[in-house]
């Protein structure tokens, strides 16, 4: 069994609400993030044509319902993929956030489902519950928090969740539900996507080991009468040569030390996620083969979790390496660069105009005055399209 290939997809960005810079592990070259820079992040994914961005979540991140519900009302057309976390509040609570937020967004609110692979991180947040059990608890919540939002009164009574007239009053804009997004490449993880949410998320790994992580989800959604859609996380590092975007990812790498590397990998170990072990496996701590796959590079895993590795080329290679994995099914490309901002104007300038999207990018218009596209010549003449 094989997953359909994507004829277009969608491409979202990223905002850096855990700090941003042009080097990893180091202050040197970091910018700060305020909301200032975040508005500054998102208007540029808006202008340009990206789909959505993803807000990440986590102890290490601003909140991300905060700064989605601050970031609406200064964009247009831009989708906010927005974590929930089965087991830091009800249900309830969280279907009500979502339908507030969808509805003041005018339908813009996409939903990831992250159950957290990090033991100590989930101690802090008051979770103790074994690796199996989150899994259990999960797909109780998405049971409660669909129902709800599809309008039903809920009475609900399970081994993690109860619920007693469970009601939220104001529906979403979209019907019935935002939409969800999950990530979980464990057993128990790809159960709980096959049973309950729309698209299916994978970091980026090897295309053959997407292949098959794809066709084993899909498998699990199959049997149980369901078809999901896919999609991948991943970094770009693209520039107008091959040379001189692996020098960029060279660079970005420059002030990562041994120390640095030793102490991100001793975090890793402790996680239960099988997906950070398989990200982890990739480079081993090592940096001597990081380029793990034809224009794949896993140099970010080296010091960040979850999402660490880069598509690295010139805009042409890039956008193959894209299309090679539309080709195996991937529909949604979630992808970031360092520096955020800089990135998102550089990937979409180079790269989004070479793929087919299921979104509109921004590009030049037919009417005759429609404003400056490039410096013009001697104050007089215009650039001619590239």
């Amino acid at each position: 069994m094989s997953v359909a290939p994507a004829e277009s997809a969608n491409v979202l960005w990223f905002l850096p609400t855990h700090g941003d810079g042009r080097y990893l592990a180091t202050t040197h070259g970091a910018r700060e993030v305020d909301l200032g820079y975040l508005t500054q992040v998102a208007q540029a994914a808006d202008r340009l044509g990206y789909y959505g961005c993803l807000i990440p979540t986590g102890r290490s991140c601003e909140d991300s319902w905060i700064i989605a519900s601050a970031l609406v009302p200064l964009t247009q057309r831009l989708k906010f993929l927005v974590a929930v976390r089965p087991g830091l509040q009800s249900p309830t609570v969280s279907a009500r956030m979502a339908a507030t937020l969808d509805r003041i967004s005018g339908g813009r609110l996409l939903v990831n489902v992250v159950t957290g692979g990090d033991p100590v991180e989930n101690k802090g947040e008051g979770i103790f519950t074994p690796h199996a059990e989150r899994y259990e608890l999960t797909d109780e919540f998405l049971t409660v928090w669909k129902a709800l939002l599809s309008g039903e009164t809920v009475h609900y009574n399970g081994k993690h969740i109860s619920i007693e007239d469970g009601r939220v009053f104001y529906p979403p804009v979209q019907t019935p539900h935002p939409p969800l997004y999950f990530g979980g490449s464990s057993e128990a993880g790809i159960a709980v996507a096959a049973e309950q949410v729309n698209t299916y998320l994978t970091w980026g790994e090897p295309p053959a080991d997407v292949a098959a992580k794809l066709a084993t989800v899909d498998a699990a959604a199959t049997a149980r009468g369901r078809k999901l859609n896919y999609g991948i996380r991943l970094h770009v590092i693209v520039r107008e040569t091959n040379e001189q975007a692996w020098a960029a990812a060279r660079d970005l790498i420059s002030f990562v030390d041994d120390a640095a590397i030793e102490a991100a990998q001793k975090t890793f170990s402790r996680m239960d996620s099988e997906g950070q072990r398989r990200m982890s496996a990739l480079h081993g701590g090592k940096r001597d083969k990081l380029e793990i796959s034809p224009n794949l590079w896993a140099g970010v895993g080296l010091v960040r979790g979850g999402a660490g590795t880069a598509l690295v080329g010139d805009a042409e290679t890039v956008a193959e390496r894209m299309r090679e994995y539309m080709r195996l099914g991937i529909s949604s490309f979630i992808l970031s660069g360092y520096p955020h901002l800089e990135e998102a104007y550089r990937f979409a300038e180079l790269v989004l105009p070479r793929l087919k999207l299921n979104h509109q990018p921004h590009g030049f218009s037919n009417a005759a005055n429609e404003g400056p596209f490039g410096e013009r010549i001697a104050n007089t003449h215009a650039p001619a399209r590239g």
